[in-house]
C-alpha cells in the first residue's frame, strides 16, 4: 500500500528537505518540534506539527517515545528520520516495525552492523573493502586509549563508535592530546548520540575525504550514484562539497563504488546510503572510513550532477518499489559545489552565534540566465532566531555548471548575492575560499583550512585592482549619498575626495583618477588599470543593501549596507568598512580621542553562547599555560578553554550547569 503520510523526525532545513518531496508526490507530512521551534519553518510547512518537549535534543529529538506518541496522535503510516538525532538508531527504526509504520531508510541489521564503527570495520574487510589501521575493540579510559594510541603510531584519529557528523572524534598527535582528545570524544559522543563507546585508528596525513552514494532497493537491486569530495572540513565538519571529485579517475571511481556496493550487498542494504573512504592523495590509495546508513547533509550535489531525487527514491524504495534505473542508466553531468552557511562567526575563530536573523535573504534559485543552476536548502526566515540547541547550519547554497569552474564562478556569485544580518556567520569565509587559487586548482586536503588559514580567518586583503574596484564602486555609492566633496576612509586604506565632477581615488601611496558621468546622480564610474579603461555601472540606489555592478561588463554582487554615513562593502570574501563625511566632519573626527578597549587579559571570557559543563580549577589555584580551565558546550560541540600564560585563581564566576553569553566571565586571575 503507497505511503500516505510521513511523520519527520528532524527538524531544519532537512526536514524541509524531505517535505518538500513529500509534497510533489502527494503525501502528507507531520513535523515535530521542540519548544525552542514551535515557529520554525519545517513546522510552517508541514500539514500538521506536534510538540514534542523541551529544547534540548536530549529532551525531544531523540526521545523514541515522544516521537512515537506523536506518530499515534497523528496517524503517520511512515518516518523519513533525515540525519542525526535517530536517524542511525536501531531501537528506533525497531519500535518502527514493531508499531507498523513503514521506516523510510535501511533495515534494523544494517543499521547495527554500519553503525556500530568497529563492527562495520571488520565487515568491511571481509567484503573485499580496503580498511585502516587501528585498535578495533573499544577503550575504557584514558590511560589506555593513549597506550593504544602510542601503539598504532601518531597521529591517531580518536572517534566515537556511534558518532557522525564531526562529533565525538578528535585528532591527537602526542600522549597529551590522546587523553584529552579521548574525554572529549566521549563526552560529546554521550551528549550526542546517548553512546560513550570510544576507538582508535591510523589519521592519513594529507588525506581527502571522498565519499560514494549507494541506493539499494528491498529486491536485492544496488548501485552507485557517483562520488562527493569532501575534504574541506574544520574540526571534522564538512564545509564544502562537491560532485563529482577533481581527484579521482574513472578507473578509481569504479573501484570505490564497487566495493561500497559489495559492503552495502553484505549487510542486506536497502535505501540511500553513504560509504566514506579516506583517500591518501599520494599514494593513490583509499581506505573505508565508515558506511552512513541515512541521507546524507552533502545530497543536494549528488542530485544535481546526477538528476535523481534521492528523498523520492528513499520513499520508493521503503513502497516496495523496485529501483527505476540500473548501473549503466547513471550519469553524471557537469559539476555541483555546496557552501554550508553556517551561524558561527570566522572573525572570532569560528565560534557559534546565536540571534534573531535580522535580515535573511538568499540568492535567487533556479536556472540563472548563463545556465548555471542555483538551490539553496535552508530551515530558517528572516525574523527567526538561531538557538543555541542544535547545530549551526543555517542553509546549504548549491550551485551547478557544466564544468567545476563554471560551479565555482556561480558559487562565488550566489554568495555575493546571499544577506545575511542579526548573528555571525561564515559568508565571507566561504566567499574567500572559492577564490583561492588552491580551491581552484582542486589540491584539496582535510587539512586545507589549517593549512591556507593558521592564524584563523580576518577577511581578505584586497589586491590593488579589487581595492581599486570596490573604492569606484564607493564612489558611485557617494555619488548619492553626497553631492559635494566627500572622504572615504576604509579599512584598505582607501580615501576619494571630489574634485569638480571627478573622483581621485588613493589606494596607498598611488592615486587613481575616477570620472563621474552624468553629474552627481551619476551610477557609472571609469577609472584607469593597467593602462586599461575600466567602468564600472552600478544599479545601487539609495535605501538598498545590495547592488550589482558590471565591471567593463562583468557582474559582480555586493553588498552594500549604508546606516547614516556608514558604508560597508562585501564580495567575493572581501569586507570593508568606511565612513562618509564632509571635509568639517572628518577633520573634527581626527581631534576625537580614541577609546580604548577595557584590560580583559586577567580574565577568561566565555567565546561563545553556551552552557558550562565543567569547572577545572578553583580560586587558589595556580595554573600552568595550556592548562584546561573549563569546557562550554554549544551547538551540540565541547570546547575546551585552556590557560594563556601561568596564573593564579583569584575567583571563579561560572559554575557546572550555567549558561553564559559571548564575553561573559567565567573566572579571573591575580
Amino acid at each position: 500500500m503507497p505511503i500516505q503520510k510521513i511523520l519527520i523526525a528532524n527538524r531544519g532545513e532537512i526536514a524541509c528537505r524531505v517535505i518538500r518531496t513529500a509534497k510533489k508526490m502527494g503525501i502528507k507530512t507531520v513535523a515535530v518540534h521542540s519548544d525552542a521551534d514551535a515557529n520554525a519553518l519545517h513546522v510552517r510547512e508541514a500539514d500538521e506539527a506536534v510538540h514534542i518537549g523541551p529544547a534540548p535534543s536530549s529532551q525531544s529529538y531523540i526521545v523514541i517515545d515522544k516521537i512515537m506518541e506523536a506518530i499515534r496522535q497523528t496517524g503517520a503510516d511512515a518516518v523519513h528520520p533525515g540525519y542525526g538525532f535517530l536517524s542511525e538508531n536501531p531501537l528506533f527504526a525497531e519500535a518502527l516495525e514493531k508499531a507498523g509504520v513503514t521506516f523510510i531508510g535501511p533495515p534494523v541489521g544494517a543499521i547495527q552492523a554500519m553503525g556500530d564503527k568497529i563492527t562495520s570495520k571488520k565487515i568491511a574487510a571481509e567484503a573485499g573493502v580496503s580498511t585502516v589501521p587501528g585498535h578495533m575493540g573499544l577503550i575504557e579510559d584514558a590511560d589506555e586509549a593513549v597506550k593504544i594510541s602510542a601503539s598504532i603510531g601518531y597521529p591517531v584519529m580518536i572517534k566515537a563508535s556511534a558518532g557522525g557528523g564531526g562529533k565525538g572524534m578528535r585528532i591527537a598527535w602526542n600522549d597529551a592530546e590522546a587523553r584529552e582528545g579521548f574525554q572529549s570524544s566521549k563526552n560529546e559522543a554521550k551528549s550526542s548520540f546517548g553512546d560513550d563507546r570510544i576507538f582508535i585508528e591510523k589519521f592519513v596525513t594529507e588525506p581527502r575525504h571522498i565519499e560514494i552514494q549507494v541506493l539499494g532497493d528491498k529486491h536485492g537491486n544496488c548501485l552507485y550514484l557517483g562520488e562527493r569530495e569532501c575534504s574541506i572540513q574544520r574540526r571534522n565538519q564538512k564545509v564544502i562539497e562537491e560532485a563529482p571529485s577533481p581527484f579521482l579517475t574513472p578507473e578509481t571511481r569504479r573501484a570505490m563504488g564497487e566495493q561500497a556496493v559489495a559492503l552495502a550487498k553484505a549487510v542486506g542494504y536497502h535505501s540511500a546510503g553513504t560509504v566514506e573512504f579516506i583517500v591518501d592523495g599520494k599514494a593513490n590509495k583509499f581506505y573505508f572510513l565508515e558506511m552512513n546508513t541515512r541521507l546524507q547533509v552533502e545530497h543536494p550535489v549528488t542530485e544535481l550532477v546526477t538528476g535523481i531525487d534521492l528523498v523520492e527514491q528513499m520513499i520508493r524504495v521503503a513502497s516496495g518499489e523496485k529501483l527505476a534505473l540500473a548501473q549503466d542508466d547513471v550519469k553524471l553531468n557537469g559539476w555541483a559545489i555546496e557552501s554550508r552557511l553556517y551561524a558561527e562567526d570566522p572573525f572570532r575563530n569560528f565560534l557559534p552565534s546565536i540571534g534573531r536573523l535580522s535580515r535573511y535573504r538568499p540568492p535567487v534559485e533556479g536556472k540563472q540566465a548563463d545556465g548555471t543552476v542555483v538551490r539553496n536548502d535552508t530551515g530558517v526566515y528572516e525574523g527567526g532566531e538561531i538557538s543555541m540547541y542544535y547545530d549551526p547550519m543555517i542553509a546549504k547554497l548549491c550551485t551547478w555548471g557544466e564544468t567545476r569552474e563554471v560551479a565555482i564562478d556561480a558559487m562565488q556569485a550566489a554568495l555575493n548575492d546571499f544577506e545575511v544580518e542579526g548573528i555571525g556567520h561564515n559568508l565571507p569565509f566561504l566567499s574567500a575560499v572559492m577564490g583561492q587559487e588552491r580551491f581552484r586548482s582542486g589540491k584539496l586536503t582535510t587539512a586545507y583550512i589549517a593549512e591556507e588559514f593558521p592564524e584563523g580567518f580576518s577577511g581578505v586583503t584586497p589586491d590593488a585592482a579589487s581595492s581599486q574596484k570596490l573604492a569606484a564602486i564607493a564612489a558611485v555609492i557617494n555619488a548619492h549619498v553626497q553631492s559635494r566633496a566627500a572622504q572615504i576612509s576604509g579599512t584598505i586604506g582607501n580615501h576619494a575626495r571630489k574634485v569638480g565632477k571627478d573622483w581621485v581615488v588613493k589606494l596607498g601611496d598611488v592615486s587613481h583618477a575616477v570620472s563621474l558621468s552624468g553629474g552627481a546622480d551619476a551610477q557609472v564610474v571609469t577609472f584607469t588599470e593597467g593602462g586599461e579603461s575600466v567602468t564600472v555601472v552600478g544599479s545601487w540606489n539609495p535605501g538598498q543593501t545590495h547592488g550589482h555592478f558590471l565591471l567593463n561588463g562583468q557582474k559582480l554582487g555586493v553588498k552594500v549596507d549604508l546606516v547614516g554615513s556608514a558604508i560597508r562593502l562585501r564580495a567575493n570574501g572581501i569586507d570593508v568598512s568606511a565612513r562618509v563625511r564632509s571635509p568639517r566632519v572628518a577633520e573634527l573626527a581626527k581631534l576625537m580621542p580614541v577609546k580604548l578597549p577595557p584590560d580583559t587579559s586577567r580574565m577568561l571570557l566565555c567565546p561563545m553562547p553556551g552552557v558550562i559543563t565543567v569547572v577545572a580549577v578553583k580560586v587558589g589555584d595556580t595554573v600552568e599555560a595550556g592548562q584546561t580551565l573549563a569546557t562550554v558546550e554549544a551547538m551540540k560541540m565541547e570546547n575546551v578553554l585552556k590557560a594563556e600564560r601561568k596564573g593564579v585563581v583569584k575567583r571563579v564566576a561560572a559554575s557546572a550547569g550555567q549558561s553564559l553569553a559571548v564575553d561573559e566571565l567565567i573566572m579571573e586571575f591575580e
